[in-house]
């Protein structure tokens, strides 16, 4: 029925059929949709309506609004859209004038319609106007004209307007809707010198509560115009204005009113802004405008816990950001000018914001909402993120200030102190330790030393601590006398599910971090994870992270260490794994030896003994404490040998679960990316082991991991005839898909792509064995362009891409590209022109950049052919634009942006979108 009615709206019979359904006599329901195929006929097919029509159109349109100005709401609403949209399509040749004649129209007395009526009818017409304007679809040229041609209509608007907000008998509804005009209005960029006296009025209907929200609204459109900074004076009024709300604001506080709360603060901050530094720069009127950020200051600290008790003080944290970038952009001897001023102001906004981010009492913040919780928790994010900032401005005098705080808080014996507050200062200090360099301050020695005679009496404070000390990792690794203090907090912490996140994360940053002054604690940090691991404390993700954590730690020790640590830490999960190996599969086996599998991957993830890792972030060369490489296996070999029969059995049970043969490739794939060639020792037993699981059951992860494999090792003598040998049996097992149909298994045939990409780049010589069918590689591809998935075809195009450069050196694939390329670029030039997906088009070009460096020749000619029947690659291409497309494409040898500029024009004539607003946003 939908369908039928939106049909029915757009059919040359609409015309006659929605003056019908407008009749008295028919449902408000019916009227609707008749006013509203109204507005659809005229503002999408405009061009329908001859010219002498516009007249009886007009008139039309203004008696069934006069008709309906005392009847349905909704149906009024869209019969003044669709006037106004024949306004828009009018002005300013056909209907000059047209808002002075509607006001006209409307203030003549109507037949029997009573005047506050008629007068709401217009200024529901004059409201819609402007919002029509905004979502026309006029061409860009009438677009510019219309937007003149309504700015000289602002003379009619205006004057009716402040004449109705000043009557004193005018109702509440009337001045309502001309709020809600003078919103509108101003959205089309009215100057604001000429809006003043509107906006002034607008103010005065502040105490009104039934204006209050339109009045609000009103303000803040018409000051956060881009246009309105230029109107200095006018600006300069505003702010007593702004400054003379704060009465309202500190009743509204005191009676609990947030709506009114918001709606002042709204106000301020729009002004303080967008104008922060035309306001900076009138020196003369410093103290008004220190007034105005001194009240922003009040609605920051607004009393109460947001989002419970208030709603208002996140409005402003962007002004603060802000202020202060006009600040620091001023030049230097400015600059310390207003510093004066203002530093103390950011000083004082540190304490409002640290007071603003501390929890509510235990007992109130348990009756919170999870929802109220978690907006809370972004609100604190937000926080940080403003201190962050403000310490550019403040510097290091912002942590000593921190610092003292915390200081006194913590010795001072006779004021017993809340978690709260302590918490809310070590949040301070971690908003900013977390991503600026704190290793040059001199109080985090001292902060560190307080950190252990902290009451840690509950979970939020003992959340902040884990963090703040994540956040000091670096830190402690240029200072690792002071990790004895900490580490103990962090490894008792480890032990409470309450603090999985926080105690994990930390313990990770710190191995990462310190690795090589951890050796005295390693035997400790083992056995503790060792226990909790057991014990099934922490989530799975946790769980990942601590074996990341315990990754870095070992990679610093011995060899003997290592083998010994993993062996105790490994052990448990092993047994464990032939238990689970044995049963018969089923759901909740498969997840046990999914989560042992995980662990052994995050641990070799980054445990790491090679020397290049070890060179820390700036590139500089590992401390000396280094322990020089031993010869022999690398540990993870060892251990992956040990294992390497169990996962074999673990595979063959569960070959049928892609999950499960995931989580064994994650553990190869890890590996070899950790260790790279010192995985060697292993490469002929995986690579048979891949070959068998792929012939029995094709995954993407198998030929995920060969690529790995291709990528490391290809090149290698040694070890040329495992990854041959595999690089070829997985090649001709998905041949053999593509032959049974390859349509089910996109993944599969987007990661096959990608080893023959990766294959190509690394060890284009796999192409030259007898046992590779180059021909039926290349045929694949060219199906594969036409794949409906993006990825898919994504990675195809990387292939062709890598494919015909090396032509020239390898002979059957340039014999290959000579039989056949014709099919690939007619695959292509299929994509183009309306086969593939928009956001494709950049690939496209680039197989035909590539096809034009390296076959020039033959692209001239394929081009040709390919093109010639009509109606390919669309029929609303003509023959002339596809050799314009052809010539243009064989010009550019050089310019592979100009041949994706080609490519995005031909594909939107091929779509019929050339010159849309569609094709505007590409």
């Amino acid at each position: 029925a939908q369908k039928w009615l939106m049909q029915a709206q757009v059919s040359p019979q609409a015309w006659q059929f929605c003056w019908a359904l407008l009749s008295p006599d028919k449902v408000p329901e019916i009227q609707y949709f008749g006013a509203s195929a109204l507005h659809t006929k005229i503002s999408r097919y405009w061009s329908d309506i001859p010219t002498d029509q516009y007249e009886s159109l007009k008139s039309q349109l203004f008696s069934q609004i006069a008709c309906f100005s005392s009847g349905s709401k909704m149906v009024l609403t869209r019969l003044c859209v669709a006037l106004a949209s024949l306004a828009l399509n009018t002005m300013p040749e056909a209907w000059p004038g047209a808002v002075a004649e509607m006001v006209r129209v409307f203030q003549e007395e109507g037949g029997g319609v009573d005047g506050r009526a008629r007068c709401l009818a217009l200024l529901e017409l004059l409201t819609v106007l402007p919002e029509e304007f905004q979502t026309s679809r006029l061409p860009q040229y009438r677009k510019g004209q219309v937007r003149g041609a309504l700015g000289r209509e602002w003379g009619s608007v205006c004057p009716l307007l402040q004449q109705l907000l000043r009557r004193t008998d005018s109702p509440g509804a009337v001045k309502a809707r001309v709020l809600r005009c003078l919103s509108s209005w101003v959205l089309l960029d009215v100057p604001l010198s000429e809006s003043e006296g509107l906006v002034h009025d607008c103010f005065s209907a502040l105490p009104d509560p039934e204006l209050f929200d339109t009045a609000v609204e009103a303000i803040v459109n018409a000051i956060s115009q881009p246009d309105s900074q230029r109107y200095v004076n006018t600006l300069l009024k505003l702010v007593p204005q702004v400054l003379a709300l704060q009465e309202q604001l500190q009743e509204a506080v005191q009676n609990g009113d947030m709506e009114t709360c918001h709606g002042i603060c709204r106000i301020a901050v729009t002004l303080g802004e967008n104008h922060s530094r035309t306001l900076l720069e009138q020196v003369d009127h410093w103290q008004s405008f220190l007034a105005l950020v001194n009240m922003i200051m009040f609605c920051t600290g607004i009393p109460g816990h947001y989002p419970v008790n208030e709603t208002t003080s996140s409005l402003t944290l962007t002004f603060w950001y802000t202020l202060q970038d006009e600040i620091m952009s001023f030049e230097s001897d400015k600059q310390s000018v207003y510093l004066q001023v203002y530093r103390p102001v950011y000083f004082q906004l540190v304490d409002v914001l640290l007071h603003k981010a501390q929890f509510p009492s235990d007992q109130e913040y348990a009756s919170w909402s999870s929802d109220e919780k978690e907006q809370f928790r972004i609100y604190r994010v937000d926080i940080s993120d403003t201190l962050m900032y403000v310490y550019e401005m403040l510097g290091s005098e912002l942590l000593s200030n921190l610092y003292d705080k915390l200081g006194r808080l913590l010795t001072n014996a006779d004021q017993p102190t809340s978690w709260q507050h302590t918490e809310a200062l070590l949040y301070g200090f971690q908003s900013i330790a977390e991503t600026i360099d704190v290793n040059y301050s001199d109080v985090i020695p001292g902060l560190i030393g307080l950190i252990p005679r902290i009451n840690i009496n509950n979970v939020q404070l003992a959340d902040t601590v884990m963090f703040t000390i994540g956040a000091l990792a670096e830190w402690l690794a240029d200072h690792p006398v002071m990790l004895s203090s900490v580490l103990p907090l962090v490894l008792q912490a480890l032990g409470n599910p309450d603090l999985s996140v926080s105690s994990v994360s930390t313990l990770k940053k710190i191995c990462r971090e310190c690795k090589y002054d951890l050796p005295p604690f390693a035997t400790n940090i083992v056995a503790v994870s060792q226990e909790v691991l057991i014990k099934q404390i922490h989530k799975t993700s946790q769980c990942m992270w601590l074996m990341q954590a315990l990754g870095f730690l070992l990679s610093a020790l011995p060899v003997e260490d290592i083998l010994r640590n993993l062996h105790s830490l490994i052990t448990p999960y092993i047994q464990q794994l032939e238990k689970l190996a044995d049963e018969t599969p089923n759901p909740s086996n498969k997840l046990a030896i999914i989560h042992i599998l995980g662990l052994l991957s995050n641990l070799f993830t980054t445990l790491d003994i090679s020397k290049q890792d070890d060179e820390s972030a700036d590139g500089s060369a590992p401390p000396v404490k280094t322990v020089p490489p031993t010869p022999g296996p690398n540990p993870v070999v060892v251990v992956l040998q040990q294992v390497f029969a169990l996962i074999q059995t673990v595979l063959s049970k569960w070959l049928n679960d892609s999950q499960v043969v995931e989580a064994v490739c994650a553990i190869f794939e890890k590996s070899v990316k950790t260790l790279l060639h010192d995985f060697a020792p292993m490469v002929s037993q995986l690579s048979e082991m891949l070959g068998q699981m792929y012939s029995t059951i094709p995954q993407a992860s198998a030929l995920d991991l060969t690529r790995q494999m291709v990528h490391i090792f290809a090149s290698e003598t040694d070890h040329f005839p495992p990854i041959k040998a595999l690089f070829e049996l997985v090649t001709s097992v998905t041949l053999s898909i593509f032959q049974q149909g390859p349509r089910d298994h996109p993944d599969i045939v987007d990661s096959f792509m990608q080893l023959q990409a990766q294959a190509l780049k690394r060890k284009p010589d796999l192409f030259l064995s007898e046992s590779l069918d180059v021909k039926a590689v290349f045929h694949c591809g060219v199906l594969s362009l036409k794949f409906p998935e993006a990825p898919t075809v994504k990675s195809t195009c990387l292939f062709f891409t890598e494919l015909l450069p090396r032509c020239s050196d390898v002979p059957p694939l340039a014999r290959v590209v000579q039989e056949d390329g014709k099919l690939l670029v007619q695959a292509v030039l299929e994509g183009i022109g309306g086969g593939a997906s928009r956001s494709l088009m950049d690939q496209f070009a680039e197989v035909l950049f590539c096809l034009n460096k390296h076959c020039f020749s033959l692209l001239a000619v394929w081009l040709k052919e390919a093109l010639q029947p009509p109606g390919f690659p669309s029929t609303r291409v003509t023959a002339e634009q596809k050799d314009n497309f052809s010539q243009q494409i064989l010009r550019e040898r050089v310019n592979k942006r100009r041949v994706k500029d080609i490519v995005k024009e031909f594909t939107l004539l091929c779509r019929g979108l050339h010159g849309t607003e569609y094709a505007a946003e590409y």
